[in-house]
């Protein structure tokens, strides 16, 4: 995942093939636009599901005299989806569902929390999570053993897991799979205000071979991707 602060211009039209790309806006206006469904606008708190597939080329510039603030995160798709249909999914701040507990907030924009759940499509399980927290607060959010992912603190500081780890804002923090036939709860405590990102997912386990944009299986399928987009296929 890459945490990016970036004005107009920095990125022109480019092509993905393989992946997803999850882009959640903390500050600013983001303008998008992509060859298959049109264009559009994010704004603070909004985020982005792009499903590249066999292939998209797209675009995302910060609106004119911004500095925009943002989270991506690139999702491998399995062999079996690398090369299914492109999708767009605008995932609204308002629109989300929210479950508020005593000090705590908890935006679910993929997946679930507790016995909410977003309607958003998955090609392979995610959870994506906006923690909000009082200082003193305490969620304890639950996902299949299976699963792997890791935190981000956009603000704050707090502990986390049943060790109690500490993590403060900029930090990231890792969680591996455990036993595969049990729910997986991580506790989550707030030591100041605190606001945390978390993202987690069923592994894909299967060979990467990556490179640019454009991530598959194999270094064929690699040179194929290059090939289509060179020949006007995406």
């Amino acid at each position: 995942m890459a945490h990016d602060r970036m004005r107009s211009g920095v990125f022109g039209l480019h092509p993905h093939r393989g992946i997803e790309t999850v882009t959640f806006l903390i500050d600013g206006h983001l303008n998008h636009y992509d060859n298959k469904h049109g264009k559009g606008v994010l704004h603070p708190g909004d985020a982005q599901w792009m499903t590249a597939g066999k292939g998209v080329q797209h675009v995302e510039d910060a609106a004119q005299d911004e500095e925009v603030d943002l989270l991506q995160l690139w999702i491998n798709l399995p062999s079996t989806s690398k090369m299914t249909a492109p999708r767009y999914q605008d995932l609204r701040k308002n629109d989300m569902p929210v479950v508020k507990e005593e000090g705590a907030q908890v935006r679910i924009f993929s997946g679930s929390y507790g016995d909410t759940a977003a309607n958003t499509i998955n090609v392979t399980p995610v959870t994506m999570l906006e923690i909000r927290l009082e200082a003193g607060a305490t969620v304890s959010p639950q996902f299949p053993g299976s699963y792997n992912g890791f935190l981000y603190i956009l603000e704050g500081q707090g502990t986390f897991g049943a060790d109690a780890a500490p993590g403060a804002k900029g930090q990231m923090l890792w969680m591996g799979s455990a036993d595969n036939s049990e729910q997986s709860q991580l506790k989550i405590h707030a030591e100041s205000p605190m606001r945390v990102m978390l993202y987690a997912g069923e592994p894909v386990r299967e060979p990467v071979v990556a490179r640019g944009p454009f991530v598959m299986n194999t270094e064929e399928e690699i040179l194929q991707a290059y090939s289509d987009y060179r020949n006007g296929l995406f």
